[in-house]
């Protein structure tokens, strides 16, 4: 372990083997750090929180303090971050609630950039990439390889599935499919995601398929329990359209994102 003189670590800490602590960093009495991790320097971890192994937290990033939840009454909750993160400048993280599970848990090989902000009770996947400026509200649900574009906003309660993309500058109040696309100030489904599909090895049969079942959910004609039950019986074998199905089956809190041509649409 090397720590800089200037750092603070509290009594109760636990510091795995080969952890890195640099200028001006102050850790919890909480807190968990696992082996190889790295703080660059002025990085506070606080709270009941654990952060997994060779995750690298940079400058001014402020990690497991109380929740921005008016209701938080100091209660016992958590903050879990997987191995191999990149936490960027000013990025913020909170804990969870009482009225959220007691935990926030972000998956394994994730990159937050600059300033970007993860809400109380969020459940966020691997290999997530938030852009600079990306604000996660409390509660949030995002699946693995899900990309946010920079300054883009997602509304508490929402959620986003695996391999999802949302643009630039975007703001979304209702869930995000799959593999799906979003975009507009308050944005709306402009299709799949195409580009991330093809760079992380789907085939190209796999992606003519989803757009064809996309094209059959989000037709004009018919109920979406209707269409959802046409492309079940279309694609019985096919694991992403599953994987979409079972999204829009199980549904949240939040109705479904969709293009602006169809009636669900905002």
């Amino acid at each position: 372990m090397t720590v800089h003189p200037t750092a603070v670590i509290e009594s109760g800490a636990q510091i795995g083997n080969d952890v890195v602590i640099g200028p001006f960093c102050v850790i919890g009495p909480e807190v968990v750090l696992g082996d190889g991790c790295e703080l660059k320097s002025h990085v506070v971890v606080a709270g009941r929180t654990t952060i997994g192994a060779r995750t690298r937290i940079f400058p001014f990033a402020s990690i497991g303090h109380e929740p921005q939840d008016l209701k938080f009454k100091g209660e016992k909750t958590t903050l879990a971050i997987g191995s191999e993160c990149i936490l960027r400048e000013g990025v913020t993280i909170s804990p969870g609630t009482e009225g959220g599970g007691m935990e926030t848990v972000i998956g394994n090989r994730c990159a937050f950039l600059a300033n970007s902000h993860v809400g109380h009770d969020c459940r966020v996947g691997d290999n997530v990439i938030l852009s600079n400026n990306v604000m996660l509200a409390g509660h949030v649900t995002v699946g693995n390889f899900v990309i946010m574009g920079g300054g883009s906003a997602v509304i508490q309660f929402t959620r986003v599935g695996s391999h999802a993309f949302l643009g630039g500058m975007s703001g979304i109040e209702r869930d995000l499919i799959p593999y799906g696309m979003a975009i507009g100030v308050r944005g709306h489904l402009a299709g799949l995601n195409i580009v991330g599909l093809q760079r992380r090895g789907f085939s190209r049969e796999d992606i003519y398929a989803l757009r064809n079942a996309y094209d059959m959910l989000f037709a004009d004609k018919g109920t979406l329990k209707e269409r959802v039950e046409e492309v079940t019986k279309s694609f019985p074998d096919n694991g992403p359209i599953r994987e979409i199905l079972t999204f829009i089956q199980e549904g949240g809190k939040r109705s479904l994102l969709t293009p602006l041509s169809t009636g669900e649409s905002a």
